[in-house]
Parts: C-alpha cells; structure tokens; sequence
C-alpha cells in the first residue's frame, strides 16, 4: 500500500513524500511593483520538508492581477524577488513550482492598466463574488470587457513569458492556474464563455486557451515540468457548467496527451475554494469521477485532513494530497503528520496581507516560544 511518506516521481522530479503545500495567496509582497521579497523567502523556506511547494497565484502581467499586493512574474523586480525565494527553499532542500495566474473578471479598474476595464472571455459579471481594490477596500465585480479575438495571442504569450520568468527565478516548473474562476476556467465552463468564434460553443473550443497555454509552457519548460490545476466543480467566483463531466473528462484527455507531470484537481467538497472552514459532504470525489482518464500523476486538493490524506493513499484516490490552509498555521506539516502530531489551528483573520503574524511566527513541534 502507498502511503504519504513514499517518494513519487512526477516529470522528471522526485519528490521525498507526497505532501504537497498548495497555492495559497496571501498578499504580502512588497510594494510598489508585487515584488516578493525577504519575507516570503522566509515563508516559503519554513514549509521546505513539502514534497513540492507550489507558489501562490503569480499574475503573468498586469492586466492579469486581481487583488492588492499578490506577487507577478512580469517584471525584472520581480524575477529577482523570486530568486530570493526559490534560493531559500532550495538550501533548506525543498522543491518549488510557480502557479501562472490571470484572474480575468476577478479584478477591479484600480489593478489595470490606465483603468481599464478588466478583461474576460464574455461580457457577464461573476456572480455572487468580489474582490478589493488596490487600496484594499472591498468591491463587486464590474462587467468585464469580453476579449477580441485578436488579443488572445497575446494572452498566451504572457502565460509563455511568465514561465520563461519563472525559469530565470530558479523556480522547478509551472503549474498552469485553471482554476476556481480565474480567466483560463472562465473559458472552460459555459456559464461564463458564451462566445460564437472558435474560442467559444464547443467543449473543444472553450478548451483552446487552456491547452494553447500549456503548450506554450511546455515549449518553455518540457512537458515533465508543466503541472495543470482544474476545479471541475468549483462554484467560487460564480462558476458552473451544465456538463463538467464531460468537459473536464475531455480537458484530462488532452493534458494526458501532452503528458503534463501532473493535475491538480480540486475536490467537489472545497468548492468555494476555501473561504469556508466547512466542506461539503456527500459530494463525489475526483476518483470515482476522473481517476480512470487521468494516466498522470494525480494531486487531490480540497479541505484534506491527515486521515482523509492516508484514505486517498489507501484507496489509490490520489497519488498526492495538497494541503492548504494547514500549511499555513503548520509549517513542519509532514513531520506532524508522520508522528501524529497535533496540528496548530489557523487564524483566519491573518490569512490576507499583513506583516509577520499569522505569516512567519508559527513555529514547528521542536520550536518554543522565546
């Protein structure tokens, strides 16, 4: 039987167990310019014992920045301040992934460039969502602007140039943010995408974008270092598709095909994407619905606790288990996990910006208050 503490080869990675820490945004980089700094590598270099660290959403441009203070990977300035990152986890012996994000109508004008309008595959507002504006005040969603045709090239080559980015900061690969409502999902899912060209209709054609950026990933990096995240029943951010098995059956498909070195999929439970304590239950699981099209490794994310990670090993649901908010309040998470340790409870109200509370001032099971 596979359990938690096996390596796993993912690409042309091996990573020591398969405890994943995952994305997870928490709008501390430096400002101006969304540059990762000192403090981050702090953060990150914390949580190293992770089989495989995947970084909080990085915007590949401007226009793709949702929220105040998230990380980019467009800039000079920024490259340099994931250097400092990736240079701190690699000395204390991690391994880490940069997650490539555009988050489309999630936005505000005060994150855009000149004030425009933010930018999605149709003219609809998400519904039941927000975001905060630059100065970090609370704000609906605006009606976005639906993207030319002729602008979606341009698209793919930020996701290219971010992972090209990602490799001069020392990063081990990308993962391809297609995930929780953010643009690429807002293209996969019909209730967001109701364009007629050849981006639009089909499931193949609300597909294009996402498969052309993992494309242009894969040109970058090789296909063994380019990992996909999907929320196949995420409602976060006004998601929905009238047949998500058959979309995301077919997207599985298509990254099979490409051989990507892993998919990230979200468990139906988690899908307000974490901004509830509480998980759905009597939901289905991404074994019974995608395991037997998914050939790749499989990574199960989605309010997990060390039980529900030793029954995903147990019963073969999962080839790793991605922790998230956990990681946060416990940075020696797979050590605890392996002695049956207590876990330290998370704050909440420290999760979005802030300095070194709720940051960097949990200590692992061998540390104590000075």
């Amino acid at each position: 039987m596979t359990t938690l503490f096996e390596p796993l080869t993912i690409g042309s990675l091996t990573l020591p167990n398969r405890i994943i820490m995952a994305p997870l945004t928490r709008m501390r980089s430096k400002q101006p310019g969304n540059i990762p700094h000192e403090l981050n590598a702090e953060y990150y270099a914390q949580r190293a014992s992770a089989g495989l660290i995947i970084s909080e959403a990085t915007q590949v441009s401007q226009q793709g920045q949702g929220y105040p203070a998230t990380p980019g990977i467009h800039s000079p300035e920024q490259v340099q301040g994931w250097k400092l990152v990736t240079d701190a986890v690699h000395q204390a012996g991690g391994r880490m992934f940069l997650q490539l994000w555009h988050v489309g109508r999630i936005s505000h004008t005060s994150h855009q460039p000149d004030g425009a309008l933010p930018v999605a595959p149709s003219a609809l507002a998400a519904e039941n969502s927000g975001t905060f504006t630059a100065d970090w005040q609370e704000t609906p969603i605006l009606l976005p602007r639906a993207l030319e045709i002729d602008e979606i090239p341009g698209i793919v080559a930020d996701y290219k140039a971010g992972a090209g980015n990602a490799k001069a900061a020392g990063f081990d690969g990308v993962e391809v943010h297609s995930a929780n409502g953010y643009l690429l999902d807002q293209f996969l899912q019909d209730s967001s995408n109701v364009r007629t060209d050849h981006y639009g209709g089909s499931i193949e054609n609300r597909a294009r974008l996402l498969l052309e950026v993992v494309d242009a990933a894969i040109g970058v990096w090789g296909k063994e270092r380019v990992g996909v995240r999907l929320s196949p029943y995420g409602e976060f951010n006004g998601m929905k598709d009238s047949n998500p098995i058959k979309l995301f059956t077919y997207v599985l498909g298509e990254l099979d095909a490409r051989g990507v070195a892993f998919v990230h999929i979200i468990e139906p439970r988690s899908s307000h994407a974490g901004m509830q304590d509480e998980s759905l239950e009597d939901t289905p699981q991404t074994a019974s619905l995608f395991r037997a099209v998914v050939k790749t490794v499989l990574i199960s994310a989605g309010g997990h606790t060390p039980d529900s990670a030793n029954e995903a090993m147990e019963n073969n649901s999962a080839d790793a288990v991605a922790f998230g908010r956990h990681y946060i309040s416990n940075p020696d998470l797979p050590e605890r996990i392996k002695n049956l340790a207590p876990l330290t409870p998370y704050d909440r109200a420290t999760f979005y910006g802030g300095d070194t509370k709720g940051y960097t001032d949990y200590l692992p099971l061998n540390e104590k208050v000075a």
